[in-house]
């Protein structure tokens, strides 16, 4: 059985250049693997913004929590910091280690949405509800759960350019 969907997506910036977002969804029960094609004139920032998520969407990472170990997806970790040596993983609700260190991970992450916001902490910017400048040129971030965080001088030029703000 195949059952086909389209949806016409707008947002405002495309909207303004009279682009329209257009979704297609073939649904195929004999199909065994999902395959997204992305049909576009020109790769621009908005297609990698796509790629990107559709990337974090199908990572996985491993963290322990009380002697047991959790397979996480990328997207739902809010952001993943080191204390004492040890790094973690930070989500709604729960806090699990990774044994992996912060240097690897920000790598792993990269085109995933995830940045590098101080010395010990990284930062999954899709997962930020609000941001306010702080003094001496730091960003007070907030996340989706409510929980503020610090993007220090030295890498708020990331979360700008990120932004596409000088």
């Amino acid at each position: 059985m195949i059952n086909k969907s389209t949806f016409i997506v707008f947002d405002e910036r495309r909207a303004k250049r009279g682009a329209g977002l257009k979704i297609q969804i073939n649904e195929n029960a004999y199909l065994e693997d999902t395959e997204i094609i992305i049909s576009c004139k020109k790769i621009d920032d908005s297609i990698l913004k796509i790629m990107a998520m559709l990337r974090v969407m199908d990572c996985k990472l491993i963290g322990t929590k009380e002697n047991e170990t959790y397979i996480l997806e990328a997207a739902k970790i809010l952001y993943i910091d080191t204390a004492d040596k040890k790094t973690f993983f930070y989500t709604r609700a729960e806090i699990y280690e990774t044994p992996l260190k912060l240097y690897e991970l920000e790598e792993q992450l990269k085109a995933s949405g995830f940045f590098r916001a101080g010395k010990s902490i990284i930062i999954n910017f899709n997962q930020i509800k609000a941001l306010r400048p702080d003094l001496d040129g730091r960003i007070l971030v907030t996340m989706d759960n409510g929980e503020k965080l610090f993007v220090s001088r030295q890498y708020a030029i990331t979360i700008k350019q990120m932004l596409g703000v000088k």
